[in-house]
């Protein structure tokens, strides 16, 4: 059945004629086709069922935000959350509004400045190098793939351009909520954007999730799941930016988007899902990812808020 499902939902888009904007303000993103549709899905069996291109490596960009959070939190634990807050902005993901109302604190680790901010905490007294590395230690790990790496054409081409990302840091710098050196915290959240994977990659990150913080292949435990069912709470409620609450109303999914196009949701004990699909809505989410994601949840009855089957 969820073979079918997913075949017949890329099709859909395959052929759908509203496919958004790629964006266009970093160069080497909007060289991509918007012609692309992935997805793919990993269920609680292990099962992996995947359609379009789903094999095709994109520039994870915001999602990886999830992992930073996760390798800060190993990290640095409850220590996080004095850099940054919980709570939905209700902005653009790179608002600096906010900021100024808020003595330099971001509202939550999903928004552009509480990415960097989070990213500040994992560069600590490092190199550059190191703090990226460890990002992707971990990705490789939760996906198990040693392949996985960053795209340095599109790290690049995010450092040339990050001009607001840069007055964010800045900002915030004034204000203590970013420590160390902003040009070594934005080199490694440059990289950290720029991590390419594909949608079966991405999903297979995404299983600790769905298994309440424990990988599902080595039993080893990644985060608590207490931590894990507060990470999911966040996807729900900041993962789409200024989108989020229209996102939870139609899909009713923890999930977090990127402005590459890929889209990691999770419906807890049952799959991780990844979309992509490059054309953006104007809140900077994948058009038709959202709209595949929809059709998914509710055909499968994963939308989080179902109510439970009768006794």
């Amino acid at each position: 059945m969820l073979d079918t499902l997913i075949a017949d939902i890329a099709a859909r888009m395959a052929t759908a004629p509203d496919r958004g904007q790629v964006a266009r303000y970093i160069p080497e993103l909007a060289k991509v086709s918007p012609a692309h549709f992935g997805i793919a899905v990993v269920t609680a069996d292990g099962r992996e069922h995947v359609a379009g291109d789903a094999d095709l490596s994109f520039s994870i960009q915001s999602v990886s935000k999830v992992f930073a959070l996760v390798e800060a939190l190993q990290a640095h634990g409850e220590r996080v959350w004095q850099r940054v807050g919980r709570e939905p902005s209700g902005s653009a993901f790179n608002s600096i509004i906010q900021l100024e109302l808020e003595q330099g604190r971001p509202r939550n680790p999903f928004i552009n400045a509480g990415a960097i901010a989070v990213t500040d905490l994992i560069a600590e007294g490092n190199e550059p190098r190191e703090g990226i590395g460890a990002i992707l230690r971990l990705v490789r790990s939760l996906a198990g793939d040693d392949t996985i790496n960053v795209d340095g054409a599109v790290a690049y081409s995010e450092a040339a351009t990050g001009f607001r990302n840069a007055a964010l840091a800045n900002y915030m710098r004034s204000f203590g909520m970013i420590a160390g050196p902003v040009e070594t915290t934005l080199q490694v959240y440059f990289h950290q954007c720029a991590i390419a994977m594909s949608c079966r990659q991405l999903a297979r990150a995404g299983r600790f999730l769905m298994h309440a913080g424990r990988c599902p292949t080595s039993g080893k435990p990644i985060v608590s799941p207490e931590r894990a069912r507060r990470i999911a709470a966040l996807m729900l409620t900041c993962g789409h930016y200024d989108a989020s609450g229209e996102f939870a109303f139609e899909v009713g999914l923890p999930a977090k988007s990127g402005v590459g196009g890929g889209i990691l949701a999770i419906a807890p004990g049952r799959a991780s899902i990844a979309v992509w699909s490059p054309g953006l809505s104007p809140q900077g989410n994948s058009l038709l990812g959202t709209k595949a994601l929809e059709e998914l949840s509710r055909a499968m009855g994963w939308n989080v808020f179902n109510p439970p089957p009768a006794c």
